[in-house]
């Protein structure tokens, strides 16, 4: 199995969010993570960075921002210039993905729970 490098953007401490959920089942599979978000704090024993950290070699980045909230991220998840952004349910946005397919990016809409838990990942 190849492990992706995944940014999970709307990454939270609250165990209720599919972002908590989606982060440590990432972890679970064997795959670097780098949780994003809007409150500090610490999730799968991994700060959440506030800012907006430059990371190298990014696979996917995994939304769990809703669509209205998505245009001041544009830039900084192009700018990362992952492989594929995977909307998750929720957070489906014509215009990223348009932006991002002109980039060469690829586009899923699904669920990144899903997809781990069949092997899709």
């Amino acid at each position: 199995m190849t492990h992706k490098k995944t940014l999970v953007l709307g990454a939270s401490d609250n165990p209720n969010r599919y972002a908590y959920r989606a982060v440590h089942q990432l972890k679970n599979h064997g795959h670097e993570v780098v949780p994003v978000g809007i409150r500090k704090g610490q999730v799968a024993g991994m700060d959440i960075h506030t800012d907006r950290p430059q990371s190298e070699g990014v696979d996917t980045v995994t939304l769990y921002v809703g669509p209205q909230n998505q245009p001041g991220w544009y830039d900084y998840i192009l700018d990362l210039n992952p492989k594929r952004i995977i909307f998750n349910p929720g957070t489906e946005n014509p215009e990223l993905e348009e932006l991002a397919q002109q980039r060469g990016i690829r586009t899923e809409e699904a669920c990144t729970l899903v997809m781990l838990s069949i092997g899709q990942y």
